[in-house]
Order: structure tokens, then sequence, then C-alpha cells
């Protein structure tokens, strides 16, 4: 494993999309000079999405996702297809493959359609005929169009540039954390061991959190929440924040005193790819649950389930407590999400720290339409140990949205 390399849900995704045959494993070949996908003449070789994380010039750290073909028959067909269909929920960039021999058709320009309607940047590849004229093309399909030539590589460096063109471009990105602290602060970030920490590491969110106030210039300070006590003594001042994991956020707030600005990694990173006042606006569900009302507990990472694990024992144990109802919980982890959410009261998300923003912000929206809350897992267990306005102090703007 590359330890410099950026996290998959950091990186730009770029989804390749079109027919069985169309030539988008060749594509990606060609694009990534290396033999990643399986080529062959037999119809429906991918039949899931393939991911993979690398570094191209002059894009950068990107996620090529190879999907099965959009014209898939029968009925493993068309759960491949939709499989296909929501990688468009994460990409950033589109790419449309179209065999240059036969032209587009109705289901390429239907999937076009979609790809419009998501509002993504795409580009039309023409394969196997990088001397193709596209201009009456372009007119027809009104999107940027490319003829390459997977096999001698024609085109490939033009197609790079053109893609590299495309890279989101956000003038006030978003931090992480960075924007919290100056230069010389210092943080304390709680981190319990207990026997669901990975053996050896920390896990991503508490790793990008200290490289962000690395870079920002302030200095980490890392502890187990049961030597929290000593090391707040240990300091000659106090910190100017504390970063906790949320399933302790109750001991923690008592120890640290309110002088003392008390957040969480799950708190900061809903406002990093998430939506924090949406996610504040929704907790407040919570006041209103009753028995057999369903909740959705959602995570956009897979992992093996422990004792004691956080989203399907603690929280439900929790909300049972403070509610004094019996609701009805359902999961989902990984890329499972449901696009029909109606029969949910509340959905109470991860902090999606293996979710790129796109994907994130599409859960957020597809709750939105359906008029479902969707809350945060800090958020959820701050509101619960009736600590919310506090760990918000951080973010005064968002104060306001409590009720």
């Amino acid at each position: 494993m590359d330890l410099n390399a950026a996290p998959s849900a950091e990186r730009t995704h770029i989804g390749i999309f079109g027919k069985r045959n169309a030539g988008k494993s060749s594509l990606i070949n060609a694009i990534t000079g290396q033999k990643l996908a399986i080529v062959s003449d037999t119809k429906g070789t991918t039949t899931d999405p393939v991911y993979k994380a690398m570094e191209i010039l002059p894009l950068g750290p990107v996620v090529l996702i190879d999907t099965p073909g959009i014209d898939d028959e029968g009925e493993l067909g068309a759960q491949r297809v939709e499989k296909a269909v929501q990688v468009l929920n994460k990409t950033d960039i589109a790419l449309l493959v179209i065999d240059g021999a036969l032209g587009p058709d109705s289901e390429d320009t239907e999937l076009l359609a979609r790809i419009k309607a998501k509002k993504l940047p795409v580009i039309a590849v023409f394969t196997k005929n990088a001397d193709a004229d596209l201009s009456n093309y372009e007119k027809i399909l009104g999107v940027k169009c490319m003829a390459v030539d997977s096999a001698t590589g024609a085109n490939i460096a033009e197609l790079r540039l053109a893609m590299a063109a495309l890279v989101p471009d956000k003038k006030d990105p978003q931090q992480l954390v960075g924007d919290l602290v100056h230069p010389g602060d210092v943080v304390v970030l709680v981190v319990p061991v207990d026997s669901a920490a990975p053996k050896g590491r920390l896990i991503l969110p508490q790793q990008q959190v200290i490289r962000g106030l690395l870079d920002a210039g302030a200095m980490p300070i890392v502890t187990r929440d049961s030597e929290l006590t000593q090391c707040l003594a240990a300091l000659k001042t106090p910190p100017k924040l504390i970063i906790t994991d949320s399933q302790v956020f109750g001991f923690v707030a008592q120890t640290v005193p309110h002088s003392v600005l008390l957040t969480s990694f799950s708190i900061l990173f809903a406002r990093y790819k998430g939506d924090l006042k949406e996610a504040v606006r929704s907790v407040n569900k919570l006041k209103r649950i009753n028995s057999g009302d369903k909740i959705l507990i959602s995570e956009g990472c897979t992992h093996h389930r422990q004792c004691g694990d956080i989203g399907t024992i603690k929280l439900p144990a929790w909300i049972k407590k403070f509610t004094g109802a019996e609701p009805q919980f359902e999961w989902t982890s990984g890329t499972s999400f449901a696009e029909d959410l109606s029969k949910y009261k509340l959905i109470i998300h991860c902090g999606a720290c293996m979710l790129n923003e796109k994907e994130m912000q599409h859960r957020i929206r597809c709750a939105q339409q359906q008029g479902v809350p969707i809350t945060n897992y800090g958020i959820t267990i701050a509101y619960i140990n009736g600590i919310l306005k506090r760990t918000l102090e951080p973010f005064p703007k968002i104060l306001k949205e409590l009720e």
C-alpha cells in the first residue's frame, strides 16, 4: 500500500460508460498505459463496476471506474445496468464510449441524457477510428466528441488533456479542519482504542484530520480517552480545540472545560462532505420517533461487525433509551443506498470518509427530495447526550439552526 497516496474518496472519479464491446476496457488500458481491465470480444466481460485508484498526468490522483455495458440483457443484465447507472452518483467526469464503426444509437443517447441530467462534465469518446470526423456528432449530441484508437494510442494523450480540463476547480473548497485553527494552536484528538479499533493504525478520518491540522501549522496531540485527563493536565495552556470520536462524547464533554471548543471527527466530515445545516435540522426528528417507526442507519464503508459496533449496536441502544420507543432499524453499507427512502422517518449517516463528496451529496438530495430527514452519527450522539450546542460552537453560523 502506498502510504503517500491520496485517499480514494478525495480523488477525481472518472466513470467510463457505454455499451458492451464499445471499447471501454481497452480505453481504460490506453489511458493508464497499463493492462488494468480485461479485454475480450465476448460481450459482458465487465460484470460489475471496477475501481482503480492511480495517478494519471496531467489529471493527478483519480479513480477510474469501468462499468458494465448499458445494453446488457436478461434479469442479471438488468442488475448490472443498474449498477452502472448508480456509478453516475459518484462520478465527477463521465466518458461516454461509443463504437466509432457503429456510431451512437438510442441507448447511447438515453445514457447521455442521464449524464446531462446529473450535470456532469462529459466527453463522448468514439473508439476504433482515430481519424473519424465527429463535427456532425458534436452538433447532434451537444457535447465534446473525440475519436481515439486504443490499440495504437492515437489521440489518447489529447483525451487526457481534455479530461484534465474538466476536473472541477473549486474556488473556495471546504476545508476539513484547517479553517478552525491558527498556526501554533494545540488541538487534542481523542481516539478510543477498543476491540473495534483497527490493529496497528488509525482510521482514515483521524489520519485526515491530523494531516489537515499539520498543513494549517497547528499542533495535534493524540490521546486515548483513558488518558485524556492526564493529557490536559500536562499542557501548560488549554488546547484551542478538542476533536473526539463521537462514541465517547459523553465522557469527553464532562472532562473538558467548557471554555475549550469541542467537536467530533464525524461532525467535521458532515461539514466537509455533507450538509451540516441539514444534519442539525434533521436530528430534531428524534424527539418525534415512535415505536414502529423505521430508521435507516447508513455507512459508507463495509467492515467486519464486532461486539459493540457503533452502527448496529450502540446507536440503536442509545436511540431507544433516548426516545423511550422501539423503532425498527435497517442498515446499509458501502455503495448500497436505496433510491426509495419514503418508508423511513429518519436517516442517520456516518461521516462518509470512504465516499466522495459527489456521492454523499447525492444521498442527501435523495432524502431531501423525498422529505426524509437525514442526519449524521456525530450530530445524533451529541444530541442524545445533550451537548449538541456545545459541539457546534466551532461553527457559529450553524448554531442558529438549533431549535
